[in-house]
């Protein structure tokens, strides 16, 4: 573990991580950090922001997903000159002690566990909702019972897994893209093309002016969550530093492009006051074009996009227990490798949860998706943050120490760093204007604290401990 933000060695070499396979593929890499943003907040999330803020929710977008790239490039920043499993919860470590660390690990830890069983939850109320015959807890329990597989069968697979999930979600928007484009220059006959109308029509570009921006970023900013998986994996990478920087110069083009291209065709096509937009803005524009079957093809695709999240969340959560374990803020056992290099009693303490809300699924299916939802609040808000400091502080730490040549930097440092900071907080001051986020925001610093009690009461125990088995000095052996 370094305390300085630079590799010791070759910033493109081997880096061994104990007991963990690195056998991921570049392209997995790749795929997984663009698949692990475009999810369920995009498919469907979308049409929220576009019922608060109208057409101005492109300049929420363009806000959030500014702040994204920021926080991608910071995080790769640092897995690049330190690769490891536990990735922003160790970097985080290093710049403000093992109590920042190990809250930040734990915090993230719990998060996970309950997405996991929301996002089986979602795909399995889909399923049921689109085949009868199929019961939503056995949905779920099939979904939960397959990925829990995929991640004990190696990284390998995980990895190949994942790399056809993330393809066909960018499939699906690049056909998604195109269909839109066709409609707007006129080329698809079965619809008049409206031009620009829709941008200034229907009560103007922002038609609730600046409070429908402010609402809209403060949806469509947790639209872009699980970015972070690519920290995390980089680690089981044959060249982490180097496929690392790859990953990040290659995506953040890529999801301004799909977010902001996608949600422009939207309200382009049709009127943002469309109902149909706002419930599902996809299939509402399919559905204008004639396209035949688009309704079922995009109930595929977003249940796709929810059991491809499960499954990156569930491989994020297992390492990151297992990082925790190494540093001694977890059980040993977690920290147990088998021989294919997964981290077993990782993966099944990260999944449990998950298959108890199959039972909940069973005994109340309409109340388990909303519970869940809630409780993750804005955990993500807390996580950029650390992220954020966490670089602000490792960067000076390398540039006092005279190691600038770092494998991938981060844009205008110290500003935009800066920046990211200034569009964290503003986010937090929109949520406080808003009942429910307000609630979530509280609800989530709440706990936080509450993790960060644990781990300094923990931590002091382990130096008191440590220090009652450390032999005294007496003059014989001070001589």
């Amino acid at each position: 573990m370094n305390t300085v933000h630079d590799p010791p060695a070759s910033s493109t070499g081997p880096v061994v991580t104990k007991g963990l396979q690195q056998a991921m593929k570049p392209r997995q890499l790749v795929m997984m950090s663009l698949g692990g943003a475009i999810g369920a907040g995009l498919f469907v999330g979308s049409g929220a922001g576009i019922a608060v803020a109208g057409p101005a929710v492109l300049v929420s977008f363009l806000i959030a997903g500014f702040l994204v790239v920021l926080v991608m490039r910071m995080m790769g920043e640092m897995v690049a000159a330190d690769p490891d499993s536990g990735a922003f919860s160790v970097h985080a470590e290093n710049a403000m002690g093992p109590v920042a660390g190990r809250t930040i690990g734990w915090l993230y830890w719990v998060q996970v566990v309950i997405v996991v069983a929301a996002e089986a939850t979602a795909a399995a109320a889909i399923t049921a909702a689109s085949i009868p015959a199929v019961p939503q807890w056995l949905a779920a329990l099939a979904y939960m019972s397959v990925l829990t597989a995929v991640n004990l069968a190696g990284v390998s697979r995980f990895g190949e897994f994942e790399f056809w999930f993330a393809a066909l979600k960018i499939v699906a928007i690049v056909a998604f893209l195109a269909v839109g484009s066709a409609m707007i220059l006129g080329w698809i006959p079965s619809f008049d093309a409206p031009g620009l109308s829709n941008l200034t029509g229907h009560g103007g570009f922002a038609p609730n002016g600046v409070t429908g921006i402010a609402a809209g970023l403060l949806i469509v900013v947790f639209a872009f969550g699980g970015t972070e998986v690519m920290a995390i994996a980089a680690a089981e990478t044959s060249e982490p530093r180097r496929n690392v920087s790859r990953a990040v110069r290659s995506i953040v083009w890529r999801i301004l492009v799909f977010y902001v291209g996608s949600v422009l065709i939207m309200v382009t096509v049709l009127p943002w006051t469309a109902d149909e937009l706002a419930t599902g803005p996809f299939v509402a524009v399919l559905n204008a074009a004639h396209v035949p079957g688009a309704g079922a093809v995009m109930t595929v695709v977003v249940v796709i996009a929810l059991l491809s999240s499960l499954n990156a969340m569930l491989f994020s959560g297992s390492r990151m227990i297992y990082s925790l374990s190494e540093r001694g803020a977890a059980a040993k056992v977690f920290g147990r490798v088998s021989g294919n290099g997964v981290p077993r009693v990782a993966v099944l303490a990260s999944v449990t949860f998950g298959f108890v809300t199959v039972v909940l699924n069973y005994l109340a299916p309409d109340r388990v998706l909303p519970l869940l939802l809630n409780a993750v609040g804005s955990t993500i808000l807390v996580l950029w943050t650390f992220v954020t400091v966490s670089q602000i502080v490792l960067r000076r730490r390398a540039e006092k120490s005279g190691r600038t040549d770092l494998p991938l930097k981060m844009w205008g440092f110290p500003y935009l760093s800066y920046v990211a900071l200034a569009l964290l907080a503003a986010v937090a001051v929109l949520a406080l204007f808003d009942d429910a986020a307000r609630n979530q925001l509280f609800a989530t610093l709440t706990f936080t604290c509450a993790i960060t009690l644990a781990c300094w009461v923990l931590g002091r125990r382990q130096q008191s401990a440590a220090a009652d088995t450390t032999p005294e000095k007496t003059p014989e052996t001070v001589g």
